[in-house]
């Protein structure tokens, strides 16, 4: 993750994601920055990837909410996912996004 507006990311341990697909379905787990492990399952279409997600905070307690995400080409050729997410019982439409490592 580069950038969030919902926490400020923290650039020497950021989140990190593992994604994984296959026929248009998409899962993977998190851990970093504010979270201590988080889980998400969804779909692909095209460059939408929608995702339900749930994680643990390092501050204690737990979060969940849905996403949904562009897939873009950065300028250097990196994958870069641009998300709008929820916070389950809060409305606020935050955005983060997040680039590939190479």
């Amino acid at each position: 993750m580069v950038s969030s507006t919902a926490s400020d990311v923290d650039p020497d341990s950021p989140t990190e994601f593992q994604y994984w697909e296959a026929d248009g379905v998409v899962w993977g787990h998190y851990s970093g920055d504010t979270v201590t492990h988080g889980r998400f399952v969804g779909t692909r279409d095209g460059d939408l990837v929608s995702i339900s997600y749930a994680h643990a905070l390092k501050a204690g307690g737990k979060a969940g909410g849905h996403s949904s995400s562009r897939v873009e080409a950065g300028d250097d050729g990196r994958l870069r996912l641009v998300e709008e997410f929820t916070f389950e019982g809060d409305d606020t439409v935050h955005v983060s996004v997040c680039a590939e490592v190479s």
